[in-house]
């Protein structure tokens, strides 16, 4: 049975490029990076190369990136550092109903513990943020902003350079979660006016287990994490090494590879989605048409639900899932989806399909010739119908 693997937005698998750079630091450069004997400065010196790939790769200098465990720490260490480390100046945080839950439930948390107001702005039918209503939203006591630069269900991304404007305009920090558009979209963070942005390794065919905040300079943060002087001073803990290693060769690939497999990409996803409107009634693009990512298409078949298809798909080699891999399990209709007010009716037969770079047109047309069965036998048994 042909294997494959549409989730990309969940996890994309490691390069074998990635693997083979990242595999010295298992075996033979094994040293602390903070040790400061010959293994130790190796090991130091892979560290910094990756950071100066990385700062690069996004317009700044190495000396703003922080590593982190993944995305959600980078997310934490945002929300909550310049929360406690701004409580004099205000107890206001706006963000949006779209948010991957590593900034929503921080964001909650804040409130909770810290006592702030977080105010969730929303969006139209396409998933872009109203601008107008985040920009009324701003008080005298709002410190933060944070907005993701492309949403990890539907692909739409948002206008991160306006957001920008307003934020310095009334002097507010702005944080990006851009764990989804790095290595996928050109992102400048001075271009765009972005002071706190977060990565992970993982979603660009990086190893598990890395991840990276941008700081900078001049943003007053406290540290999300305690102990030794690492990441000077801003997060403590022994560096990951290898991940780093593999993370920064991640990057440099992608940056090298960017407009290519854009244009592979939008390819494919053309392909896949013209196909199924060939072959199947009742379907819709949930996102923006244009504005998303090249990768991502979040399709609802209509009089399904989610899970029946993913089950089916499974049981032809087909891998795609029903919306954020962190909620995976959860009976509850997706956050996003119901932002977008898209009706129950329509989002409960969503699933996400988020290609990769090693996809091919054979993928695409085994997957419009199995798909299509599927979901007019299920559509059959179905008593929506």
């Amino acid at each position: 049975m042909k294997q494959i693997y549409l989730d990309h937005n969940a996890t994309a698998p490691v390069r074998k490029e990635v693997m083979d750079v990242m595999m010295p630091y298992f075996t033979d450069e094994y040293g602390n990076a903070s040790s400061v004997h010959s293994k130790g400065q190796a090991a130091y010196k892979a560290v910094e190369s990756s950071r100066e790939i990385i700062a690069n790769a996004i317009g700044t200098e190495s000396v703003d990136i922080v590593f982190t465990s993944g995305g959600t720490e980078a997310d934490n260490f945002a929300i909550k550092g310049v929360a406690l480390a701004n409580l004099q100046k205000g107890r206001h945080i706006i963000t949006t109903e779209i948010e991957h839950l590593a900034v929503l439930e921080p964001c909650r948390f804040i409130e909770e513990e810290l006592g702030f107001e977080v105010t969730r702005i929303g969006v139209d039918k396409y998933g872009v943020v109203d601008l107008n209503k985040l920009e009324g939203s701003i008080r005298k006591d709002t410190i933060l902003i944070s907005v993701m630069f492309a949403n990890n269900e539907v692909g739409t991304i948002q206008p991160i350079k306006e957001i920008a404007k307003i934020a310095k305009k009334n002097g507010i920090y702005l944080h990006v979660d851009a764990v989804q558009a790095l290595g996928k979209e050109l992102i400048n963070v001075d271009e765009l006016g972005i002071d706190l942005c977060s990565f992970s390794a993982h979603k660009l065919h990086g190893p598990k287990g890395i991840g990276a905040l941008f700081i900078r300079k001049g943003v007053k943060i406290t540290p999300f994490q305690n102990g030794g002087h690492h990441e000077r001073k801003r997060r403590a803990g022994t560096l990951n090494v290898p991940g780093i290693v593999g993370f920064g060769k991640a990057v440099e690939i992608a940056t090298l590879d960017l407009q290519k497999t854009d244009k592979h990409l939008k390819k494919l996803t053309k392909r896949f989605f013209n196909g199924l409107q060939k072959e199947l009634k009742e379907l819709y693009l949930n996102g923006h048409p244009e504005n998303r990512l090249s990768n991502t298409l979040n399709i609802s078949f209509r009089y399904i639900e989610g899970e029946s298809l993913i089950l089916n798909f499974d049981l032809k080699g087909i891998y795609a899932s029903t919306g954020s891999a962190c909620t995976s399990g959860s009976l509850e209709p997706s956050h996003v989806l119901t932002a977008m007010k898209v009706p129950p009716d329509i989002s409960q037969g969503s699933i996400r399909f988020s290609f990769g770079y090693e996809n091919t047109e054979k993928d695409v047309d085994y997957c419009l010739a199995e798909i299509p069965p599927i979901v007019k036998r299920l559509r059959e048994m179905s008593p929506l119908c």
